[in-house]
């Protein structure tokens, strides 16, 4: 067989090929060219809101409404102000008088200092020897409490002593200060040890400023030399003191331990009276 002979084709493959020609000539002629798609309309923009909750339908405002914030200006005398005197700024609106500071006690003159010292003595004084409405309760009456007039009135009454005996004064000033003062502080702690509700320096200087009355009354007696009006007046004095030193004891202990509570403080009182009457 020779390269131009033609083989004649299957009749069943030639009617293939000619069905296959017959679907490309239909659809090249039935082909048609889609229009293009017309562009999307543009959408609107989202306003971005910095509230961590949407806001309802009724409250949103257009963007193009919203005002723009006006920002007040500032006075240039203010400013030059703020600029000048940067540190003051925190202290703007702030008064340093209303937080009440105490006043400084370390650099003011010495006369302010005793004239304080003196006005909070005579005040505890008026509290605690003198009748007034704060005497049934201790805390209250004393509540401002120091030891400077306990201190002056036990020096007071031990030198008042020595100057009126007649030999060994500086004895006489050793022992009443050596009295007058363990003396205090083993009713304190007397007081302590019964269950008293009492600081342990506010019942001290309670004690010592009930040895006003008696510290009046060796002054008396000093100037004095009768023995019958040195009796009389130890007696007073010695009422006196026991009845500022009263209310503050009695309330600051169990009422079944009151009278273990103020019989060593009458004991000390009516020796301290003794004293005064037999120094000569």
């Amino acid at each position: 067989m020779s390269y131009g002979d033609t083989i004649p084709l299957h009749p069943s493959s030639q009617s293939d090929i000619d069905e296959v020609e017959n679907l490309i000539n239909a659809g090249a002629h039935s082909a048609t060219v889609l229009p293009v798609r017309p562009p999307s309309p543009s959408r609107a923009s989202i306003t971005v809101s910095h509230s961590p909750f949407p806001l309802p339908p009724y409250q949103k405002v257009p963007p193009s409404s919203s005002p723009t914030p006006v920002v007040p200006s500032v006075p240039a005398a203010a400013a030059a102000a703020a600029a000048t005197a940067p540190g003051e700024s925190s202290r703007i609106g702030i008064s340093t008088d209303a937080l009440g500071s105490p006043p400084d006690t370390l650099t003011e003159p010495v006369w302010d200092t005793v004239k304080r010292d003196l006005t909070r003595i005579v005040s505890n004084l008026k509290l605690v020897v003198f009748p007034n409405p704060y005497r049934e309760d201790p805390g209250r009456a004393l509540r401002d409490w120091e030891l400077w007039g306990p201190f002056f009135f036990i020096v007071f009454l031990g030198l008042t002593l020595s100057w009126s005996a007649s030999v060994k004064k500086s004895e006489v000033f050793a022992v009443a200060f050596a009295v007058l003062a363990s003396g205090a502080i083993i009713l304190t702690l007397n007081v302590l040890l019964l269950g008293g509700h009492i600081i342990f320096f506010q019942s001290l200087s309670l004690l010592g400023y009930c040895l006003f009355p008696l510290a009046v009354g060796a002054l008396v007696c000093m100037l004095e030399g009768n023995v019958i009006i040195k009796i009389v007046v130890v007696s007073v004095t010695l009422a006196w003191g026991c009845w500022a030193a009263y209310p503050f004891v009695s309330a600051a202990v169990n009422p079944r331990r009151k009278a273990l509570a103020l019989y060593p403080v009458f004991l000390m009182y009516i020796s301290v009276g003794f004293f005064i009457i037999a120094i000569d």
